[in-house]
């Protein structure tokens, strides 16, 4: 056996997926009702919070800012806003843990601040490009330093004027769209984001919420400074992209029927919903509602054999992180499964491409990598190692892959699951999945 690094889990087959459960809160709404709640005028109570690293790394950053903020109860937050000129300058630098989305949007807010400031992360957010928020932010008017390449630490200079702009979007990405947006709110006149394909709209509706005048659409937003954000309670819903690892392996387990509630819909971001039902998965959406303004429903999903698709480029934007737990219902499905379009899969939290590629070889897949994707052909699957390389998502899909496979996988390098989706391992062993720790 491989020398893996630990943590690692022991996954194996287990029994059908069955039960009615919640997943944890949604990770991006998360973040952003924190920053938002911080910058706001007056309090700010969150129900749902994610317990996890990455929003947790968030919250401690607006704590070195000067906001105070109360956890009363788990999945609560109480944030007391200072304003949007209230943040006082840091003591030291400003560690965002994994979390990309935490350190883009922060750069976009501290761009406007009187004080300098630094965003640090741990070593696999220190290798992830930032040249993509950091120089649009620069033609607003902020001066941000990094390193070669332009990776972190963002070294900010404060007291720097801005000014808004008419942002084209080379490639679609809310986090950059949300950054500059954010830095918008300090900004002088108008700050326009334009998209190439329409990316998930959390932080317009969430400054909506808020009180901030936002005109947006699929593929375009604009906003002008001079304007006020005031508090209110945000309801965060269940994270499509928690649920998603469950959808995947309630869809290729027989005998599975499970009920995922409360899981939010927006429409940017379920993609792989859409993905799996031209796969000929059975999911059906039951009790819509909505949580903040965010769509929210129950899914209830029973196994169905799957079959390849090629998959449509149009949906890739709208489920970049949900790619892994694709690729693990195309290697388990009949026929071949195609992926193009997503080239951003290789500078996420590990280059997901190449990681799930190499790690569903190990057991036994047959997929050709390609720049943009790769190409799956459906089949059996044997027990093998497989390292995550600290990925959180590649770990909780090979989680999924192993409930098909003949023979225990060895997932190593699981410890950043509790960055997006902390008890994962309990949750998955309480729906019926054979997993363990190491």
């Amino acid at each position: 056996m491989s020398n893996l690094q630990q943590p690692a889990w022991i996954a194996t087959r287990g029994g059908p997926l069955r039960g009615q459960w919640h997943v944890p809160g949604d990770k991006s709404v998360s973040h952003r009702a924190v920053m938002l709640g911080a910058i706001a005028e007056g309090t700010t109570r969150i129900r749902g919070f994610l317990e996890g690293e990455d929003t947790r790394a968030t919250a401690r950053v607006f704590e070195q800012l000067g906001v105070r903020i109360e956890a009363p109860n788990a999945s609560e937050r109480i944030v007391h806003g200072v304003g949007l000129h209230g943040l006082r300058a840091p003591s030291g630098e400003l560690d965002c843990g994994n979390a990309g989305t935490g350190m883009r949007l922060l750069a976009g807010v501290l761009a406007g601040q009187a004080f300098d400031s630094v965003l640090i992360g741990d070593a696999s957010l220190s290798r992830r490009p930032m040249r993509r928020v950091t120089e649009p932010l620069a033609a607003m008017g902020a001066r941000i330093d990094t390193d070669d390449g332009g990776m972190p630490p963002l070294r900010i200079h404060g007291g720097r004027r801005l000014h808004g702009i008419d942002y084209a979007l080379p490639v679609a990405s809310a986090q950059v769209k949300s950054a500059l947006l954010l830095a918008g709110l300090y900004a002088d006149g108008e700050t326009v984001v334009r998209e190439p394909h329409p990316t998930r709209d959390y932080s317009e509706r969430m400054l909506a919420a808020f009180g901030w005048p936002i005109a947006f659409a699929p593929g375009q937003a604009r906003l002008s400074g001079g304007h006020v954000l005031r508090a209110c309670d945000v309801e965060v819903p269940a994270d499509f992209s928690s649920a998603a690892f469950f959808l995947v392996a309630a869809s290729v387990v027989p005998g599975s029927e499970l009920l995922l509630r409360a899981v939010g819909l927006n429409p940017r971001r379920t993609g792989l919903l859409q993905a799996l039902r031209l796969m000929g998965a059975d999911i059906t959406e039951q009790n819509p509602g909505s949580h903040g303004g965010e769509p929210v429903a129950d899914l209830l999903v029973r196994h169905a054999p799957l079959h390849g698709v090629d998959v449509p480029v149009t949906l890739v934007p709208d489920m970049i992180d949900e790619f892994p737990a694709l690729f693990v219902a195309a290697a388990c499905a009949s026929g071949r499964t195609r992926v193009s379009g997503a080239a951003e899969l290789r500078v996420k939290e590990s280059d997901r491409i190449a990681t799930m590629a190499t790690g569903l070889r190990a057991l036994g897949a047959d997929i050709e990598e390609r720049p943009d994707g790769a190409v799956i052909e459906g089949g059996r699957l044997h027990g093998g190692d497989v390292n995550s390389h600290g990925d959180h998502r590649i770990a909780m899909s090979f989680a999924i892959a192993a409930q098909l496979a003949d023979g225990e996988v060895r997932i190593g390098d699981v410890a950043n699951v509790a960055t997006s989706f902390p008890g994962f391992d309990a949750l998955a062993t309480g729906m019926g999945m054979g997993l363990a720790a190491a």
